[in-house]
């Protein structure tokens, strides 16, 4: 079973707490917890580097 975490702080992504986005650079899928996004806490794509806030 794939578990989906949180790109920014690793929580482990459940129900409608969490948002999906494909990475502006490569189009790889991003997830990010509801805290993370609400604080703008950074994130970094795995697969291009591209970094976020």
């Amino acid at each position: 079973m794939d578990i989906t975490r949180c790109i920014s702080c690793g929580a482990v992504l459940v129900g409608a707490n969490y948002v999906a986005f494909p990475c502006p650079e490569c189009g790889e899928m991003i997830y990010r917890c509801k805290k993370c996004r609400k604080l703008s806490n950074p994130y970094v794509c795995e697969n291009c580097g591209f970094e976020g806030p």
